[in-house]
């Protein structure tokens, strides 16, 4: 798909650009659809075999779900303490890893199986005692008082939590 020859008029270069851009900004629409349509049915628990031809707008609406379905985090809450936020980030990572696993098929599903079971536990010690000493997979544990640790930058788009997912 070539350009145009340049002929001397502008108006007419505008005039034939027009159907060439327009094809290429179909073939961007599409090919980002396509993407969001595999990134979203496994997060969805579905098999992508068994969607093969969804519609544009069905693929838009089941992320739109997807999307308004996610814990949103309120600005009018308390401040939660960084190892609670890390304790949410742990137990949200977990949830969404324990539907996607499975459905990507990525790893063999008795391995799959152990590897959810051994984050369940390491969640579960992190959450009964706040992270062991030396337990790297816990929340950190905090600094003695007389070096405390830089808290890491806000976000520039305004006040928050920093979290690093």
């Amino acid at each position: 798909m070539g350009l145009p020859r340049r002929t001397g008029n502008p108006a007419e270069l505008r005039k034939s650009l027009k159907p060439l851009l327009e094809k290429r900004r179909r073939a961007r629409i599409n090919e980002s659809l396509r993407q969001l349509k595999g990134l979203i049915l496994p997060l969805l628990g579905r098999e992508s075999s068994g969607y093969s031809k969804l519609e544009k707008a069905d693929i838009l609406e089941m992320t739109v779900r997807f999307l308004q379905e996610l814990p949103a985090s309120s600005g009018l809450a308390a401040t939660p303490t960084p190892s609670d936020s890390y304790r949410e980030g742990y137990q949200a990572c977990l949830a969404r890893l324990t539907c996607v696993l499975p459905a990507c098929r990525v790893l063999e599903p008795a391995l799959s199986a152990r590897l959810l079971e051994h984050l369940r536990r390491r969640a579960a010690g992190a959450t009964l005692d706040g992270g062991r000493a030396g337990d790297s997979c816990g929340p950190p544990s905090p600094s003695p008082p007389a070096a405390p640790v830089p808290s890491p930058p806000a976000p520039a788009d305004g006040p928050g939590l920093w979290r690093p997912w």
